[in-house]
């Protein structure tokens, strides 16, 4: 008996037998994301700590000179000034010359010493001479005595223009030498050769220094004044050294303010290594005080702002970051402190964390 076999029964049996042998698509595996040897050696990882909240008052001010290392130079004696030894910078040893003024006044103390010691000469021979005729009874004891009395006047005189003379620092001429009273730098010169100088001249020809400390004397607003005291650490930048914190402490607070700003003046003592700090230097200064409470802090650097949001790249392995967004309540200095997203003892990378971000979030 003959089997009919339908058409369409033959065409679904091999569509049915194409789509049986037909290969099956691979399914693609999603591969994880580790850090490669590389990137682990170019990343940094800080741990997130607990620390103080603090704030930062910034402020203006200048570098000044030690007052207590500084003394000015006046003259004693009017007259011409025939040299100038030094100029501003210049740095001078105790003792040695700076300019050289001839004077009349010089001279005059001069012949006041020269005659001194002829009155004194004069008065001892003569108290010599009493003597000699008081053994001879030619004379009474009250002539010896009055001799003697001429002597004492005459001697206090010569040693009154010695002793002048010695404060004038005068030779045999009439040329006053102004001298360096201590070893440091020339701050401040108000003379040049061929001045003439009065004898009531009230202003100093040098102001010598010793800047291997500083001050920096800086203004605080009044309504700061609260926030300031003394022993608080401060860090200084200048103009001239823009990328250098020169770090200091305030070590006095000016208590009379300036009836002009209503300005408080505080002052910073540094030392100047490499004397760096030069006086009249414009400075700011950054002065941290605590704000009371501990928060979580990491690395400012850490911190990526993206889409209006603040991420950290968590690290727990190389295998396992974690992109988190936190909170951040302020960043001062190279510190950011973290109100919520975070716990202390938690990692996070600090360097090339940009890298890490893109690779992960992209």
């Amino acid at each position: 008996m003959n089997r009919c076999i339908c058409p369409s029964f033959l065409l679904l049996s091999g569509l049915a037998a194409l789509v049986g042998c037909a290969p099956k698509p691979a399914q693609e595996e999603q591969k994880a994301f580790m850090l490669s040897d590389t990137m682990m050696h170019r990343i940094r990882l800080d741990s997130t700590v607990m620390q103080p909240v603090r704030s930062e008052l910034t402020l203006v001010g200048k570098v000044v000179a030690d007052e207590n290392r500084v003394i000015k130079v006046f003259p004693l004696v009017g007259g011409n000034v025939e040299d100038v030894k030094v100029e501003l910078g210049d740095y001078v040893r105790k003792g040695q010359t700076l300019a050289s003024i001839r004077s009349g006044e010089v001279a005059d103390i001069e012949r006041q010493g020269i005659q001194a010691q002829s009155d004194l000469l004069l008065a001892e021979k003569n108290l010599r001479v009493a003597q000699d005729m008081f053994e001879t009874k030619l004379v009474s004891q009250r002539e010896v005595v009055a001799a003697q009395k001429e002597v004492e006047k005459a001697q206090a005189e010569a040693n009154r223009v010695k002793e002048v003379a010695h404060i004038y620092g005068l030779g045999k001429t009439s040329i006053y030498t102004v001298k360096a009273p201590l070893d440091g730098y020339v701050i401040e010169k108000n003379v040049n050769r061929g001045m003439q100088l009065r004898s009531d001249n009230a202003d100093n020809l040098f102001t010598i220094g010793q800047i291997s400390e500083v001050w920096v004397l800086a203004n605080v607003n009044e309504s700061d004044i609260g926030r300031v005291r003394i022993g608080m650490d401060a860090s200084i930048q200048t103009l001239s050294y823009p990328d250098q914190l020169f770090k200091g402490q305030v070590d006095k607070i000016y208590t009379v303010l300036d009836p002009g700003t209503k300005a408080m003046t505080v002052r910073i003592r540094l030392a100047n290594t490499g004397l760096k700090l030069r006086p009249e230097m414009h400075a700011t200064v950054t002065l941290r005080y605590e704000d009371g409470g501990k928060l979580a802090t990491v690395p400012a650097g850490s911190v990526i702002f993206d889409q209006s949001k603040h991420f950290v790249m968590v690290f727990k392995s190389r295998s396992d970051i974690e992109t988190r967004e936190v909170n951040v309540l302020k960043t001062i200095g190279d510190i950011a402190y973290i109100k919520t997203g975070l716990r202390p003892g938690e990692r996070v990378i600090s360097q090339n964390q940009l890298l890490v971000y893109d690779a992960i979030n992209d």
